[in-house]
């Protein structure tokens, strides 16, 4: 069989993750004239068709899904003992991927990433937020940041952050003009501001007092999928949100947001970094858990 380029396979990788020439020609930096006349190339030279073009849409041929079969797995080792091979140098330098939520991401830009990069100015950190719990080794992260109770069972977690709590929030007039829910209950009577995860599925507004549990499916003239947009709405008066309280911390000492129901929102597990514990962890990474163990240690965040 013909001999291929880690670049010409690389290609076929990343047009067959992004099904668009466009966008994964941005990914590496190529033309897409000039990634489609590699692909082409490659085809050409194996003697089959690996994608199945249109003006309108890309996708892979059967034997381009069996090609990628094989293929994929073994470009992810290759890249990875470079990369590893790249980590034994004294000082950490390339990219740090990391997978985070949203509020995760906000919780740790300023006082970790922010701080690492200080420390380390070879490194390169690409922080990409997500809505999805995704496999972080599958797509290809070196690590992630979600809530303690989401982090898979078989990865290393570290804390990042004090407890979570989430918060009922609402503007002052939209309290003056509907009242002040006493109760979780009395949210059924409220404009609330719904949640939708990456998956679809509407977010249920859960509460906890003593030895009380309530989960409610709130109504509201506004469904969103990012927790900042919902405070922005909350502050224009449209109804209330439910967030992680971190997400409005500012605006409710300001007095631009009120809390309520506080009594019934305890405190839950922390956002925590996670990452593979059976694979080498590469110097980059190291070092970044050691950031986030200075600057848990310097804010005095419990941890486990």
């Amino acid at each position: 069989m013909p001999n291929a380029a880690l670049y010409d396979l690389n290609a076929v990788v990343a047009v067959a993750t992004h099904r668009s020439f466009r966008r994964a020609a941005t990914e590496l930096g190529l033309s897409p004239s000039a990634l489609s006349h590699t692909v082409a190339a490659l085809e050409q030279r194996l003697g089959v068709r690996l994608f199945h073009r249109t003006t309108r849409s890309v996708a892979l041929s059967a034997a381009g899904e069996q090609f990628l079969t094989r293929v994929r797995p073994a470009l992810g080792e290759i890249f990875e003992a470079m990369r590893d091979a790249k980590a034994l140098r004294d000082t950490p330098s390339g990219m740090l991927r990391i997978n985070a939520s949203e509020g995760g991401a906000r919780q740790v830009l300023a006082p970790i990433v922010l701080e690492y990069l200080r420390r380390y100015p070879e490194m390169q950190v690409d922080l990409v937020t997500d809505g999805r719990l995704i496999d972080i080794v599958a797509e290809g992260f070196d690590a992630g940041i979600r809530s303690g109770e989401s982090v898979p069972q078989d990865m290393i977690a570290v804390p990042c952050a004090p407890p979570q709590r989430f918060a009922v929030i609402g503007a002052p007039r939209y309290f003056k003009k509907h009242g002040v829910p006493k109760v979780p209950n009395d949210l059924l009577a409220h404009a609330c501001i719904r949640y939708r995860f990456a998956s679809g599925k509407l977010f249920k507004w859960e509460f906890a007092k003593r030895d009380q549990e309530i989960a409610l499916d709130v109504q509201g003239p506004l469904t969103l999928d990012s927790p900042a947009l919902m405070v922005e709405a909350a502050l224009k008066g449209l109804g209330l949100a439910y967030v992680n309280d971190f997400m409005a911390r500012a605006e409710i000492a300001a007095g631009k947001l009120v809390r309520v129901l506080e009594d019934w929102t305890p405190p839950f597990s922390p956002i925590s970094l996670y990452y593979p514990g059976h694979r080498h962890v590469p110097a980059s990474l190291r070092a970044f858990v050691a950031v986030v163990r200075d600057v848990v240690a310097r804010n005095h965040v419990a941890t486990p």
